[in-house]
Formats: structure tokens, C-alpha cells, sequence
């Protein structure tokens, strides 16, 4: 079976592809756009989540520099919050927004934020149902061998099930990123909507995965016989 000469795969995944482009787009060029406003403060994105995390009450939390174009992320197993070059040591709102995104997670960390941690207990089982799913659903597939169709499916849900954790996760760490980052005087109200701008970008490319990835599980559901009543032969 090949997929890309299947119209109903084609019509599931071409949306998913559409938004997921136009997603990515919009969050590389609001980031650039805000990248060449400083902030008023002068603080850069290490010293802007330092700031936050210390008035949010967490101590131990180390900050460190890593490589790659927004490779920001928060390792919850090492408490090790890493910026990218981009982020660490720019004073934009762009790099600030990142910055107090990131330290919004470590923040749901120290307070025990229930998705936070159903994500990360999801990631060994998502990751292997991600490298797993698509060799098992086409060999299932082909060799018309419906037990193997379903541990397919059932391994590419766990990924789905994934995007979807990580949806209310992102939002909250940007919530709280915007009112912290404010309150403790990192912005002003008024750049603090314009790294907001940033975070609200960055969110869509959160939904257009987790979009992108309902729909090919919808496809496999479909093409299983499990949804609709037709198995693709």
C-alpha cells in the first residue's frame, strides 16, 4: 500500500501539513519581529527567567545556555532550565517572552501541575509508539493483518495522546509567563502584551500538531475498519 496515491490519506494529511507550515511561519516571524524590540528593563532572557522563578519562590533551578534556533526547554529531571543563544543573552521581548515561557514550566514543576507530569510520564511510552507506529500499521497493512493494524493504531494514540497533554501544559506556562512577568517587573503592561504575541504564536504550532496528528489517527482508524466500516484491502 502506498499511502501518498491513497485520496483519503491525502485529504487528512495535507491539511495537517497546511496548518502545521503556516503555524510554524507565523512563530518564526513573530519572533523575529519582536527580537528587534528591546525591553525597557535591559534585563536579557536568563536574567528575565531568573527573575521570575525568584519571585515565584523557586530556588533551584539552574539556567544554562544551550545550541539551536529556539531549543528552549525546561528539563524537569535535571531542574535545568536551557535557553537558546537566541534567548539566554538578548534583552528583546522576543527572547524574554521564550525565557519566562520556559520558566513557567519549571514554576508547574515546583508546584506540582498535574499535566506536567502526566507529559512527562507519557514521554518513554509516546516516543516509542511515535518510532513504532508506522512500520507496524503499513506491514499490518499490507500483509492484511488486522492484530497488527491495531497494535499500530494503538501505539500512534499514545503519540496523539501526547500532543494533546502537552497542549494545556503550554498554555498554563505561557498564562503564567505573561502575569508573572509583568508583575514582577520584568515588562511593562504594554511590552508585556507584545511577548505574549510571541507565546500565543508559539502556541499554534502546539495546535497544529496536535491537529496534524488527530487526522492521521483518524486515517489509521478509518483504514483499520474501526471507524466508518471500511478496512482498506
Amino acid at each position: 500500500m502506498m499511502m501518498l496515491f491513497d485520496p483519503l490519506y491525502m485529504a487528512l494529511w495535507l491539511p495537517g501539513v497546511i496548518l502545521a507550515t503556516l503555524a510554524s511561519f507565523y512563530t518564526k516571524s513573530t519572533f523575529s519581529h519582536y527580537s528587534r524590540i528591546a525591553a525597557s528593563s535591559g534585563l536579557t532572557g536568563a536574567e528575565a527567567a531568573r527573575r521570575l522563578l525568584d519571585y515565584a519562590g523557586v530556588y533551584n533551578v539552574r539556567i544554562e545556555q544551550t545550541g539551536g534556533f529556539l531549543s528552549d526547554h525546561y528539563d524537569p529531571s535535571a531542574r535545568v532550565l536551557r535557553l537558546s543563544g537566541d534567548v539566554y543573552g538578548s534583552n528583546s521581548l522576543a527572547a524574554i517572552g521564550v525565557a519566562c515561557h520556559e520558566a513557567g514550566h519549571a514554576i508547574q514543576h515546583a508546584t506540582g501541575y498535574g499535566p506536567l507530569g502526566l507529559r512527562s510520564a507519557l514521554v518513554p511510552a509516546a516516543s516509542l509508539g511515535s518510532n513504532l507506529a508506522f512500520p507496524l500499521l503499513l506491514l499490518g497493512l499490507f500483509l492484511h493483518w488486522q492484530g497488527l493494524v491495531l497494535i499500530g493504531v494503538g501505539a500512534f494514540a499514545l503519540a496523539v495522546l501526547f500532543t494533546l497533554v502537552t497542549l494545556p501544559v503550554e498554555y498554563d506556562a505561557s498564562a503564567r509567563a505573561k502575569k508573572l512577568m509583568v508583575g514582577c517587573g520584568i515588562v511593562s503592561s504594554r511590552e508585556g502584551r507584545d511577548a505574549g504575541s510571541v507565546l500565543n504564536a508559539a502556541f499554534m504550532t502546539y495546535v497544529a500538531s496536535a491537529v496534524s496528528s488527530l487526522l492521521m489517527l483518524l486515517y489509521f482508524l478509518i483504514r483499520a475498519g474501526l471507524l466508518g466500516g471500511s478496512r482498506r484491502d
